[in-house]
């Protein structure tokens, strides 16, 4: 969608809505409205608490005298100290959600508030969200309950032109990152029978390929060939074949070292002969989020020409109960060599990351990268917003956290000791795929440890921040996407964009 950045009063843009922000605690109203006809309201209404200012929180103005749209849409934007791209991306989401609720004509977007702020930075992040504010997660309904309008920029009369220049630099960033947000989330959203293994695989293909990203998809018998035994023993229990993908971005040229990112792509989890409670699989179509997220950012990076080189490595699977299932006791033989006894077939991600994480490894890689929903001890430690970062290096660690911060993402370290490898030891083999009652989390991350080699790595536990299990003014109900800002944050942070 084009974008414009005009300048001009507010009051005078021709648009069904006009969407100004608010910062909370703050009692005179948005420069926009100050001198208009709508000054007084605003002024009452911010004295009354009727507008907070809240990030989420949206206030309708009908007919406002003096402005030629016929509508104005209070957005919050919280305190005015405390605005980041969390708060930004938020309130984009929140204005958008509301006014995509019906078929709209074209919104004009203040962006006064940002630029008073000296936040310009944030104009992406306030697009991201307006991008996918649109977009529901009613991908089967009837009738579709969101609906996407256009949208124009408004910055104030007289703003300089290498302002401008940058505005619609941002915009169009934003804009690309919001749609991939997107494309993850769609895929996330798919229901299950519409997105085996094979079909997801396929889907992807032809996503990355038309952004001039290399792809190749592995069948069964390529798998087996590259002896992918994680990956061969979860995929056994189901109809459905395997699949692996491999992605190729390079915006650096051939000499240039490369980002290898990882991706978990269960897309179903039953549990397996481990089978989990009904209720705990109402939500496992999520279960490949991490696949989902590095397709999408890989997608984001070409669009965007970084100057980066990146490859994504994605093992797609269904974790199910059929007679060939593997059983408790099985031993499987890892890509890289290492043979894993299973205790817990609901403990399958690791066993297929191994596979993916040993194939990156092998390419020599810069740096590697894997998100995963891989454990709920993570979220039992960190609730359902902040995703656990593991690591065998502190400046890639520390690198990654900042641009999740950036990106208006939470990150939180957790430790990889080598006391948690005690709880990995088996009898019959190297390791075992689950360790003890405590920790559970960090044995996870350790045991994806032993195949990375000596590549620095960084390991992101998203099982919490992947899925929203209820609606609000700020997110939808289902995929979130969550990550796909800070991977494209971090490459261009690599590149020095």
């Amino acid at each position: 969608m084009p974008i414009r950045i005009i300048r001009q009063p507010l009051s005078t843009v021709d648009a069904s809505w006009a969407a100004v922000g608010v910062f909370e605690k703050e009692p005179t109203p948005p420069s926009d409205l100050r001198g208009t006809g709508v000054e007084s309201l605003a002024t009452r209404l911010l004295a009354e608490k009727e507008v907070k200012g809240t990030v989420g929180e949206t206030t309708a103005i009908h007919d406002p005298a003096g402005f030629k749209a016929p509508g104005i849409l209070l957005f919050g934007l919280g305190p005015r100290a405390r605005l980041d791209a969390r708060a930004a991306f938020s309130a984009g989401v929140a204005f958008s959600k509301k006014l995509a609720g019906k078929p709209r004509g074209g919104v004009a977007v203040s962006l006064a508030g940002l630029l008073e702020a000296d936040r310009d930075d944030l104009v992406s992040a306030l697009v991201e969200g307006l991008a996918v504010g649109m977009r529901g997660p009613g991908l089967f309904k009837a009738e579709a309950d969101r609906h996407a309008f256009e949208f124009d920029l408004v910055a104030p009369e007289g703003t300089a032109d290498e302002v401008v220049a940058e505005l619609e630099r941002l915009s169009a960033r934003g804009e690309v990152v919001g749609v991939s947000v997107n494309m993850a989330r769609m895929l996330v959203n798919t229901p299950p029978s519409y997105k085996p293994p094979g079909v997801i695989a396929e889907v992807i293909r032809k996503a990355a390929a038309a952004r001039g990203v290399a792809v190749e998809v592995w069948d069964e018998a390529r798998i087996r060939a590259e002896r992918f035994g994680g990956l061969l023993g979860v995929a056994a229990g189901s109809a459905e074949p395997p699949a692996f993908v491999t992605l190729e971005y390079r915006g650096a040229g051939d000499d240039s070292p490369f980002l290898a990112i990882v991706g978990k792509g269960v897309t179903f989890d039953s549990g397996g002969l481990s089978l989990k409670p009904s209720a705990s699989m109402e939500d496992m179509k999520s279960d490949m989020t991490g696949a989902a997220v590095a397709a999408a950012a890989i997608t984001a990076a070409a669009r965007l020409k970084l100057p980066v080189n990146v490859r994504g490595y994605l093992a797609f699977t269904e974790n199910m109960t059929g007679g060939r299932a593997m059983k408790l006791g099985d031993v499987l033989t890892m890509r890289n060599g290492k043979t894993v006894e299973v205790l817990n077939t609901d403990a399958e991600g690791r066993l297929i990351l191994a596979d993916a994480l040993s194939y990156a490894a092998e390419a020599a890689p810069d740096r590697i990268v894997d998100l995963a929903t891989l454990t709920g001890a993570c979220m039992v430690a960190l609730g359902t917003r902040i995703a656990g970062l593991f690591a065998n290096d502190d400046d890639f660690a520390d690198s990654l956290a900042v641009a999740a911060d950036a990106a208006g993402e939470r990150v939180w370290r957790l430790p990889l000791d080598d006391d948690f490898k005690d709880s990995l030891k088996s009898g019959v083999a190297d390791l075992k795929n689950v360790g003890g009652r405590w920790g559970g989390a960090s044995i996870a991350a350790k045991f994806l440890e032993q195949f990375v080699a000596d590549v620095p790595w960084v390991h992101l536990d998203v099982a919490g921040p992947s899925w929203f299990d209820k609606e609000n003014s700020t997110h939808d109900a289902g995929g979130s996407g969550c990550f796909v800002r800070t991977l494209v944050a971090y490459l261009e942070q690599s590149a020095g964009a």
